[in-house]
């Protein structure tokens, strides 16, 4: 007896859309049931996951603080998946985004600056994140090398080098030996849209991203050879596209919007550098572009339904005395879902009875 697994010809349109709802709701009706071997009414836990953070004006806020870096490393990872090209290490370069732009805050503090000096940030972070994302862009190309394990172990890198400047160089003389920088000057913050909460105008800087992703893919050349390259690379190359110089450009799209992600935490979220500076949004952003269906205006939305996952998560541990790690729980689940739903409606599953050949008995 054997599982023989072969691809759908005839998978309808309309299914593939819907496939991220059904993982959503195997997602609750499994949340349900882990709140109920935890102890906790499942009508309880998921009030406080999914619709408490949807109540008040703070909350909201939040979500939307949350969202804005899900949504820019999202963007850029759905450019790379179309393509065929595996980034897995988006946290890192959201990570060397960050300190390519705290560089700029921390080198100008205590000068008379200007109104450049945030703009000047986001350049840096954007910068920073690109090289960094091209290192397993030329790894790829030039050495054949496997992009996703590349990618995932420069994440350590990142993560030691900044652990390394909070405690060693740019640690603030004046933090009490806490590992952090100084507060960046008022100039190198991002400006705040409303005079109570965290909420700033990366929200719509990453509204803007998601447009011009949209309008690329959509209407554009570049976008057309990315989901060709992406879906069939033979036809790629018959019509004269490089699927090298198209791995260097989507990889450095992607590390600038995750640098660009670092930016907006250190500078608007933070106002410093923190080596916590990130809740693991690189590896979120994964699970947001696929729910999101590797569309911009899709990842928008999965961004969002993170987002509040992340704050619904925060008032479970105060109101329902649940660990952070059960939002961790409810976001590997939604991935598992989301590929299993995937794949059973691309693929069929048969179990033949008999020998290796196929006959049966």
């Amino acid at each position: 007896m054997r599982l023989v697994i072969a691809r759908r010809q005839d998978v309808p349109g309309w299914l593939k859309l819907v496939s991220p709802l059904y993982a959503i709701a195997l997602t609750l009706l499994s949340g349900a049931a882990m709140f109920a071997a935890l102890g906790v009414s499942p009508t309880t836990g998921l009030y406080t996951y999914f619709v408490s953070p949807l109540t008040d004006a703070w909350a909201l806020q939040e979500v939307a603080v949350k969202a804005t870096p899900l949504v820019l490393i999202a963007v850029g990872l759905s450019l790379c998946y179309l393509s065929d090209n595996w980034n897995i290490g988006a946290e890192g370069q959201l990570v060397i985004g960050a300190v390519f732009g705290a560089a700029v805050a921390v080198a100008t503090h205590g000068a008379p600056n200007g109104p450049w000096v945030l703009p000047a940030m986001i350049v840096a972070g954007m910068v920073g994140g690109a090289l960094f994302a091209m290192i397993p862009a030329i790894l790829k190309t030039r050495f054949q090398a496997n992009e996703i394990l590349t990618s995932l172990m420069l994440v350590y890198v990142a993560e030691l080098l900044l652990d390394w400047l909070v405690r060693g160089p740019w640690r603030d003389p004046h933090g009490f030996n806490f590992p952090q920088t100084v507060m960046f000057e008022p100039e190198a913050q991002m400006t705040r849209l409303m005079d109570v909460g965290r909420l700033n105008i990366s929200a719509p800087l990453a509204l803007l991203v998601v447009a011009v992703a949209a309008i690329l893919l959509a209407r554009t050349l570049k976008g057309f050879e990315i989901r060709v390259v992406g879906e069939a690379p033979r036809a790629a190359r018959f019509a004269g596209w490089d699927p090298r110089t198209l791995t260097w450009t989507v990889f450095a799209i992607s590390g600038a919007l995750a640098g660009l992600a670092g930016v907006v935490e250190a500078s608007g979220t933070l106002g410093q550098l923190q080596p916590n500076i990130s809740p693991g949004y690189g590896f979120t952003a994964i699970i947001v572009a696929f729910l999101g269906r590797l569309n911009p205006i899709g990842c928008l939305a999965a961004a969002i339904f993170l987002a509040v996952t992340f704050i619904g998560g925060e008032n479970a541990q105060i109101a329902l005395r649940l660990p952070l790690d059960v939002t961790r729980v409810f976001q590997g689940m939604l991935l598992f879902y989301i590929l299993a739903c995937d794949a059973v409606i691309a693929f069929r599953f048969t179990i033949v009875r008999g020998d290796a050949s196929g006959a049966t008995a």
